[in-house]
């Protein structure tokens, strides 16, 4: 079967960190960029971070800037989320998701996605 798997969320109080990761089985991710999304309580979906097939291109959306890191093990077929300085804000549902881009590209954001976990719930809380 075909899927993306996340895990690793948790409650952790502000100012504290955790890492999300995001497992593929069934096909190779070493040719999918991946995005990260999340999606609050009552709030749209919105993006949070994405990673080239070879992660080499990286990029973050304002509000995790300098605070999270994206990062990939192509060899264990796996994405990460390190998050850091964690705020109440950041309580959400973390989904990733992967489409299939060529090795060279320079950009890792894509207007859809093949496949979507059922995504990890991250709780900040004091």
């Amino acid at each position: 079967q075909l899927q993306l798997v996340e895990s690793g969320g948790d409650l952790v109080h502000p100012g504290g960190s955790l890492r999300v990761s995001c497992v593929a089985s069934g096909f190779a991710l070493d040719k999918y960029s991946v995005a990260w999304f999340r999606q609050g309580p009552g709030k749209v979906r919105e993006t949070v971070s994405c990673i080239s097939p070879t992660g080499g291109f990286t990029d973050y959306s304002e509000p995790v800037k300098g605070r999270f890191t994206i990062s990939r093990d192509n060899a264990k077929n796996t994405v990460y989320l390190q998050m850091d300085s964690l705020q109440p804000e950041d309580a959400a549902d973390y989904l990733c998701a992967a489409v299939l881009l060529p090795s060279s590209t320079k950009v890792c954001w894509a207007s859809g996605y093949s496949f979507w976990g059922q995504g990890t719930r991250v709780t900040v809380s004091s």
